[in-house]
């Protein structure tokens, strides 16, 4: 009676262990984290000069 008992409770904890929640896992798995890169608009510089004579200005 003794054995019938220890493998009832052998199998018992077997089956205790192989339950868990597959739902935790499966969202464990499937989480991941976008990273999300924005580029910043570029400047654009006046290149529009105007050349100043310096000879007049010193009159």
């Amino acid at each position: 009676m003794k054995k019938v008992f220890g493998l009832l409770f052998v199998a018992g904890l077997f089956a205790f262990a192989s339950c868990n929640n597959a739902e935790e896992t499966a969202t464990e798995v499937e989480t991941t984290e976008e990273t999300v890169v924005e580029e910043a608009p570029v400047m654009e510089e006046d290149t529009t000069t105007v050349p100043v004579d310096t000879t007049e200005a010193a009159l």
